[in-house]
């Protein structure tokens, strides 16, 4: 019998995969010495996209060029480099409000990734607007960096945070937001893309119940920005997070986005050079947006490295990027239903963002992507920054792979392979 023809590709992967280098690595030798050496030899399957996504040689390219050709700190030269460096990180701010449907640059800030930027709100706003007559909401789904930080934030100023509930299909039960939301909830915090269930949440209606109610929304879209065409305006978050490395970007770069009234109310979270206009031994006046929240010597080579990454993104087609992810979730999801002693979380495969968390029945996750590790398939393993998640769910941790634009569904097949074979070991 032959095999049903497979639905192509919505991207050239091909090419695609040519652009990264790394993915053309060997992997099983030393970890203590980095790189490609004795003893890696099996082609590595890499599938922690959700983790940290791999950066094209554009992308490398265009940080090598800051450094070679116009490295010079910014903002703060008459000369021609603090220029070319200045001009290059503006427009990187230009980029990105492009990208995600913001007004302009005053309405994005760079920041190190999305934990600073909900630190950055949680602190310069929460501080000062949250009382003990006020609520924040949250999900259960919602990853440590503003689960954490808002229960942080509710213990200093006495404000209530509640958790709307996940339901056993690993979708947020509306119902229960309609409870909890009430008008004393000063804000909420709603993780776009659960980055372990794999659930897409409907931040849009969410965001329209908060305003019903006057609070404020602030949505985590460090799974969304990468892997789907986003519009913070068509969403109307009022704020709004995402982190250049899981998007072919480097690391130490994330994004607050901001509604501009509200970041000018907003006073700044760090305080020091860059971000002031004049300063007296008496007092301070801040510069414009978005520069008053990023004191200091910015993330300059990580800001235009990131206009390079959205620019490559935006090449593929950010459609593009959606389907061929949903296509490989999907396949994922059949493939790995096919065991019973698989446990799935979240929804169906047809109905999910790029990632699939698991547990091989009688095997810890640990375990698990130990030997995935052998057969060179890289996983995560853990409980993904979500424990009061993982705790919901019965569970210590779970295995999660997680794709991304050059992966391919052989490579799935490899990590089915790779977890029969665990499946036999531990028989």
């Amino acid at each position: 019998m032959e095999a049903p023809e497979q639905e192509p590709y919505p991207l050239d992967v091909e090419a695609v995969r040519a652009d990264f280098p790394i993915l053309q690595r060997k992997v099983g030798g030393d970890v203590t010495v980095p790189g490609e050496g004795e003893g890696d030899t099996t082609p590595l399957v890499y599938l922690d996209n959700a983790a940290t996504s791999h950066t094209p040689d554009q992308v490398v390219d265009a940080i090598a060029d800051y450094y070679r050709s116009y490295n010079s700190n910014v903002h703060r030269g008459i000369h021609q480099l603090s220029q070319e460096a200045s001009t290059a990180y503006e427009h990187a701010h230009d980029r990105v409000a492009e990208f995600i449907g913001a007004e302009g640059r005053e309405e994005v800030v760079f920041t190190k990734n999305t934990t600073e930027a909900e630190n950055l709100v949680a602190y310069a706003w929460g501080l000062n607007e949250l009382g003990p007559e006020d609520n924040v909401v949250l999900t259960e789904m919602e990853h440590h960096a503003s689960l954490v930080t808002w229960q942080q934030i509710g213990k200093k100023t006495g404000a209530d945070v509640r958790f709307v509930r996940v339901d056993e299909d690993g979708r947020l039960d509306m119902d229960h937001a309609r409870e909890l939301v009430d008008d004393d909830t000063a804000m909420a915090n709603v993780v776009h893309v659960s980055n372990t269930l794999g659930t897409v949440n409907p931040v849009a209606e969410f965001a329209d119940l908060v305003h019903d109610h006057d609070g404020l929304i602030f949505v985590d879209g460090a799974q969304s920005v990468p892997h789907m065409p986003v519009d913070v305006a068509e969403i109307d978050a009022d704020f709004f997070a995402f982190s250049g490395h899981k998007m072919c970007g480097p690391t130490g770069i994330g994004v607050l986005y901001g509604k501009e009234h509200l970041l000018e109310e907003m006073q700044p979270y760090l305080y020091g050079g860059e971000m002031i206009r004049r300063v007296t031994y008496e007092d301070s006046e801040w510069e414009d947006l978005p520069w008053k929240f990023e004191a200091g010597t910015p993330v300059i080579a990580q800001g235009i490295a990131l206009h390079a990454a959205i620019d490559y993104l935006e090449d593929l087609g950010m459609e593009n990027v959606h389907a061929h992810e949903q296509l490989l979730a999907e396949y994922a999801y059949d493939r790995l239903t096919e065991y019973d002693d698989v446990d799935i979380y979240g929804p169906p495969g047809d109905d999910r963002a790029g990632l699939v968390a698991f547990n091989l029945d009688g095997v810890h996750a640990h375990d698990l992507s130990s030997i995935l590790n052998d057969h060179a398939v890289a996983v995560r393993a853990g409980d993904h920054c979500t424990q009061p998640l993982h705790d919901k769910l019965g569970i210590a941790a779970s295995a999660r792979a997680s794709f991304y634009v050059y992966n391919t569904r052989e490579e799935i097949d490899k990590l089915v392979e790779a977890v029969d074979d665990a499946r036999q070991l531990f028989a």
